[in-house]
């Protein structure tokens, strides 16, 4: 690849070149900060909307590449690129970026005394800086290295500015991504080394990387865990899953959820937990198609335990906020029994719906983020009746539901409807199962809405509740075009990603024989 442009790159450090200025800006101006942080994101929107334009649908590989030795004498350079499955991710961070900071702004204040308005505003513009970042990296290290530019805002924005129990969920956070990160690293090692052993070069780069053959013995069980493709699909697999999160290693995405100011939950749910779908989709299963064939069952099954797991939970919780933590648990147990059925239907399913749930799951969080600055209250139980006096954020509400629920005509039917008929093909009894999701799912959302919006009011105070401003309804407007414009025009917003995904999937069912 040769360097071709340098729009990528503006992408990725214009918000911490931003966040810097915003760190170290005068006392007198914290006030204005949020505009400053809001015109940040709609640099990087623009800036993202010349990409689009430039991007050729018809072309599979890397494009607007850009080059920079690093550490060559270690395999280490500076290589980001685009093609059409990092697309639509770097358009959704886009995009959701302006609409949580003009959605939702917490109280700032720290302790009653302190003010950190700059760091917080520094944080999100740092955070954007690795989520972008990722998406873009082509070369391992570079990737790993925005890998844990993100988790570091995310600690302090949590820690600093989250609920009461803010401590033990930042901690488990950490502790549960450093986990996976670390094996990443011992892998990424691995690949290095064997790209040495291999080619006589030494490189990360994930294109030279694909060249690469690593054994694997799929004759038994126990030969197949001992194979070396086996250790380096499992190390990167486990970093990717836990970020998902994938069930058993979820437990960290409620606490985080629920503690985290409003604008971190929006971040979280639209864009950080994608980070692990694009991780398995981009490094795990590509590189090492054997090993993930192999074990693609087992990961389906826990996708679709996952996905009831999830809805029961969602169903079970009387906190607005971690009911719709949970439901993230389950839809994006969709996206793991799409990625894992080697279909080439339901892969691209899987693409699109990592797109839909950030868009729904961000409208969810905003409303949540509405309700408790005008009641200070996330209990279900504590509303009702709310349709009659906030009727703005009644139809909203609906909106991102009927998203959720994947009803179509909406974004979420786009996306699960061909996971589940892809992944049909190749694992029907597995599906029959997720299937129940769409109900469980179906049930828990229009709940949630029933007890807050429609039967008797629990409060007093509920009269005077004012309804959605202009900043707010500029949010949940555009998040809405956003679900039924994707929702009847599909092709619009992905069809610039069909030839990467066409060779993607074609490309992984050959190596794997899999129909």
């Amino acid at each position: 690849m040769e360097t071709t442009s340098t729009l990528l790159t503006w992408i990725i450090f214009t918000p911490a070149l931003l966040g810097f200025m915003a760190l170290f800006a005068p006392d007198s101006l914290e006030p204005k900060l949020r505009k400053f942080a809001l015109a940040q994101t709609l640099i990087n929107a623009f800036l993202a909307t010349l990409l689009y334009v430039s991007f050729s649908g018809s072309e599979s590989g890397y494009q607007l590449t850009h080059i920079v030795p690093w550490l060559p004498d270690w395999g280490i350079n500076y290589i980001v690129g685009i093609d059409g499955i990092s697309l639509p991710l770097v358009m959704l961070t886009a995009f959701v970026a302006p609409l949580a900071i003009l959605g939702t702004w917490p109280d700032l204040s720290h302790g009653g005394e302190l003010k950190l308005e700059k760091f917080f505003v520094a944080l999100l513009m740092f955070l954007q800086t690795g989520m972008y970042g990722t998406f873009l990296a082509v070369d391992l290290f570079l990737f790993y290295f925005f890998w844990e530019v993100v988790l570091i805002p995310m600690f302090f924005l949590i820690g600093i500015w989250g609920g009461k129990e803010r401590i033990y969920a930042t901690v488990k956070f950490f502790l549960y991504t450093m986990v996976g990160s670390l094996l990443m690293l011992v892998a990424i090692f691995w690949l290095v080394k064997s790209s040495m052993d291999q080619t006589g070069t030494l490189t990360a780069s994930m294109v030279n990387l694909q060249t690469l053959k690593f054994g694997f013995d799929g004759s038994s069980i126990g030969a197949a865990l001992a194979s070396p493709q086996t250790l380096l699909f499992l190390a990167f697999a486990l970093a990717f899953v836990i970020k998902v999160p994938m069930v058993p290693f979820h437990t960290w995405l409620p606490d985080a959820h629920v503690q985290a100011p409003t604008v971190g939950s929006v971040f979280l749910a639209a864009v950080l937990l994608k980070l692990g779908t694009y991780g398995l989709m981009r490094i795990a299963i590509p590189l090492f198609p054997e090993a993930a064939h192999y074990f693609s069952s087992m990961f389906i099954c826990l996708g679709v335990i996952g996905i009831i797991y999830g809805a029961f939970c969602a169903l079970a919780q009387t906190d607005f906020k971690k009911l719709v933590a949970y439901s993230s648990v389950s839809h994006m147990g969709y996206i793991m029994v799409g990625l894992f059925s080697f279909n080439k239907i339901a892969i691209a399913g899987s693409l699109y719906q990592m797109i839909n749930h950030g868009i729904s799951a961000g409208g969810l969080f905003l409303i949540v983020g509405f309700l408790y600055e005008r009641l200070h209250t996330r209990d279900l139980r504590e509303f009702g009746g709310l349709s009659k006096t906030v009727p703005m954020m009644a139809i909203a509400f609906m909106i991102m539901t009927l998203s959720s629920v994947a009803l179509p005509g909406s974004n979420g039917f786009v996306g699960e409807f061909p996971i589940l008929l892809g992944s049909f093909q190749t694992h029907p009894w597995f599906v029959l199962f997720a299937g129940t999701g769409v109900i469980l799912g179906a049930v828990y959302a229009l709940k949630a809405y029933q007890l807050v919006m429609l039967g008797p009011a629990t409060r007093t105070d509920l009269d005077h509740l004012h309804d959605l401003n202009i900043r707010e309804i500029v949010a949940m407007g555009i998040l809405a075009l956003f679900v039924f414009g994707i929702g009847f025009f599909p092709k619009t917003f992905f069809g610039k990603s069909d030839a990467t995904l066409n060779i993607y999937a074609d490309t992984l069912i050959q190596k794997v024989g899999s129909p």
